[in-house]
């Protein structure tokens, strides 16, 4: 299966879109990896293509991404962040600190942590996050209103991904 630049080009534009962290396409010809999630130094979001016989990072620098640099032959991408389409600036984002399994009550049989529209103080349980059999108390980091929760009861979730939205004050 040939793969030409500008589908390449529109696979990573599509992937930048979505939150998958990690695609790997195979055919006889080549392998391609794309992985997202790792941090430059610059804080930019890197994503790491590979192509050929292995997954190995190539010694390539991080380029940026613009439509008519994807290189051809792999290489670190550098994606810019692109913040989700409704974030709004002045709300404070509840990030999970870890891979694991998010959970609203402490116990399937008791109520939430916290709802929309709850008042939440610094240093206040908000969720729960499982990982590796440990359940992991969530604290908010600030004071507020949650006005958003971003995530379904007992989904997986990622490290920094984005749980509930606070309305500092």
């Amino acid at each position: 299966m040939p793969l030409d630049l500008s589908e390449l080009r529109e696979l990573l534009t599509a992937l930048n879109q979505t939150d998958i962290a990690e695609l790997t396409l195979k055919s006889e010809d080549f392998e391609l990896t794309v992985r997202r999630g790792l941090q430059a130094a610059n804080g930019h979001n890197l994503a790491r293509i590979s192509m050929g016989e292995t997954t190995a990072p190539m010694p390539t620098p991080p380029i940026a991404l613009t439509p008519p640099d994807v290189p051809a032959n792999g290489g670190a991408i550098s994606i810019p962040p692109t913040p989700p389409p409704n974030a709004d600036r002045r709300f404070v984002e509840v990030l999970s600190p870890m891979v694991g399994t998010f959970y609203r009550s402490p116990a399937p049989d008791e109520a939430p942590f916290v709802e929309i529209g709850d008042r939440i103080r610094s240093g206040q349980t908000v969720c729960i996050i499982e990982a590796m059999k440990l359940m992991n108390e969530i604290e908010a980091e600030v004071s507020g209103e949650i006005v958003e929760i971003l995530v379904e009861d007992a989904s997986p979730v990622e490290y920094g991904q984005p749980l509930m939205r606070v309305n500092p004050g």
